[in-house]
C-alpha cells in the first residue's frame, strides 16, 4: 500500500453512557454494540479502573508484549474504534492510565480491564462495511485494503 486510503462515513447516532462496576471495559463495549446493531464507532471514555491489562506491539516478532496493573488507576485518556472483525463488533483502543503519585502508564487496551467507574462516548458511523483482515506485512488485524 503506497498511499492513505479512505472510505467515507456519516454520522450516525450518538450514545453517552456510565459503563458498569467491575465489568471489562472491552467486553462492555462489544456487547453493547452487538445488542443495538453498532458496525461501525468512535469512542471516548474517562473514569477509573481497578485493574488493568495493556501492551505494546513487539514489530520485531510479531506479536503483543502485556503487562497487568492490579491498582486504582484515573483513565486519563481512552480513544477507540469499533469495527468488525469475523462478523461482529470488535473494539482496538489505546488507554493512558495515572495512579495517586502522578505515575502514568499506557497502551493498547486489553482484557481483563476492570471497570471502576466510567463513561462513555460512543460515536456510530454509517457507510460501507469496515472489516479486519490478518495483514501478512505486520501480522496484525487491520482494515481490509479497500478501506
Amino acid at each position: 500500500m503506497d498511499k492513505l486510503i479512505c472510505r467515507e462515513f456519516t454520522p450516525g447516532r450518538r450514545f453517552m453512557g456510565r459503563l458498569p462496576h467491575g465489568k471489562d471495559i472491552i467486553g462492555v463495549i462489544e456487547t453493547f454494540c452487538k445488542e443495538n446493531s453498532v458496525r461501525t464507532a468512535t469512542f471516548s471514555l474517562i473514569g477509573a479502573v481497578s485493574a488493568a491489562t495493556l501492551g505494546a506491539y513487539d514489530q520485531k516478532q510479531l506479536v503483543y508484549v502485556t503487562f497487568r496493573e492490579k491498582a486504582a488507576l484515573e483513565i486519563l485518556s481512552c480513544i477507540g474504534n469499533i469495527s468488525l472483525k469475523e462478523g461482529s463488533p470488535f473494539v482496538h483502543a489505546h488507554i493512558v492510565l495515572g495512579d495517586e503519585q502522578g505515575k502514568v502508564i499506557g497502551g493498547h487496551l486489553f482484557s481483563e480491564t476492570v471497570i471502576f467507574a466510567g463513561e462513555i462516548e460512543i460515536r456510530e458511523l454509517t457507510g460501507p462495511r469496515l472489516e479486519r483482515a490478518y495483514d501478512p506485512a505486520t501480522g496484525l488485524a487491520l482494515w481490509a485494503p479497500g478501506v
